[in-house]
């Protein structure tokens, strides 16, 4: 084995969201004379420019795209095992249901280790998605490692079939330079109201008509409010279709992807999140170290980096009332939602740093190359 491990990051992107970034983070932080760390991506057709292999081709290393007909199309594979013997990996690093279907037939192909970040489940609608993600499930058992996000995440491995000698459990975290380069500059969005703000998928565990449910019922008796929305995904169309029909549509504005997402995270005097499974966010961990407060459900996961009425304001899921009250304490207690928000970012400072993590995966990556050699 040759001194610098050749590790394949490989990723099934929509869009630049927490898997994206959590890549970016990992592979930046990585120290590049120990682990090459490159990334493949599959492209399907309609879909934008992917902005996770232009930030990871100027940031981190070098990219690899690999064309797919279609949502589904298992042909990727003889493309991938390609591209694995031409530049010798050693590992492949697969991250969300599609890319471990994908990259472990890939890896038993070519005898190479397979290694799955899982980042969290999806309760999807569509039964042809369903029973992907049931197959992509299934698939985690005969990964050499599965490093899930949260220790709930590990408990889950248990549930699927994973044996709990596969299974390695690294902290998570963030690319906090690029959070206090934005926070600490003077420069501000400009705004009249109170600003309520969402990042992230639009997809349906991220609850968001929920959301927009207790803004409206906000709005109603707060006319110095506004919701701000950043991200896309399958619901959008509908979710803006939804808010279209609220009193307070005037005061709800969806912007989409956003290069300039930690400008406008900046402006938000309060992150909200209703959503009803999660891995640990990455985006609620780029907040807290923003120094912003957060309201959101206490389910698995938030639950590692939020503490009621420490580090933000917590609901039992699907408890509106006490989740529209938080808000409300929020936004209308200065003193309280500062000392939340002064709280939330320096837990996050102390734990979810990217260079800890990096260091952390360089010696499993070592590890099961040592195991599987």
């Amino acid at each position: 084995m040759s001194d610098t491990v050749k590790v394949l990051q490989f990723i099934c992107p929509t869009g630049f969201y927490g898997a994206e970034r959590w890549i970016l983070t990992l592979a930046k932080n990585l120290d590049r004379q120990q682990v090459q760390c490159d990334l493949a991506v599959t492209v399907e057709p309609d879909l934008p420019e992917l902005e996770v292999e232009k930030q990871y081709k100027l940031l981190a290393g070098a990219t690899h795209k690999l064309a797919m007909s279609g949502r589904f199309d298992l042909s990727v594979i003889r493309k991938l095992c390609q591209l694995i013997r031409r530049e010798g990996y050693q590992i492949i690093h697969t991250h969300g249901y599609k890319s471990d279907i994908l990259g472990l037939i890939a890896a038993r192909l070519t005898g190479i280790t397979a290694l799955s970040t899982p980042h969290g489940f999806e309760n999807a609608d569509d039964w042809k998605l369903k029973a992907y993600i049931g197959v992509g499930n299934r698939f985690l058992r005969w990964f050499d490692g599965v490093a899930p996000l949260s220790e709930q995440l590990c408990k889950d491995m248990d549930t699927i079939g994973v044996r709990r000698s596969k299974v390695h459990y690294i902290q998570n975290g963030v690319d906090l330079d690029e959070v206090e380069r934005c926070r600490v500059d003077p420069a501000t969005l400009p705004k009249s109201r109170k600003r309520i703000g969402f990042i992230g998928q639009m997809i349906s565990r991220k609850n968001i008509f929920e959301l927009l449910d207790i803004f409206e019922d906000i709005a109603s008796r707060h006319d110095d409010v506004e919701l701000k929305l950043l991200g896309d995904g399958d619901q959008r169309v509908e979710l803006e279709q939804y808010a279209a029909t609220l009193t307070a549509r005037e005061r709800i504005e969806f912007l989409g992807f956003r290069d300039d997402r930690l400008d406008w995270l900046k402006s938000f005097d309060l992150f909200v999140m209703t959503s009803t499974l999660e891995g640990i966010p990455r985006c609620l961990m780029e907040t807290m170290a923003m120094g912003v407060p957060v309201t959101a459900y206490n389910i698995a996961g938030i639950d590692q980096l939020l503490t009621h009425n420490e580090t933000g304001l917590l609901a039992e899921l699907g408890d509106k009332q006490s989740l529209t009250r938080h808000w409300e304490a929020v936004l209308y207690d200065e003193k309280r939602a500062r000392e939340l928000a002064d709280n939330a970012r320096q837990y996050v400072m102390d734990h979810f740093s990217g260079h800890r993590m990096a260091q952390e995966y360089d010696a499993l990556f070592k590890k099961l190359l040592a195991k599987t050699g």
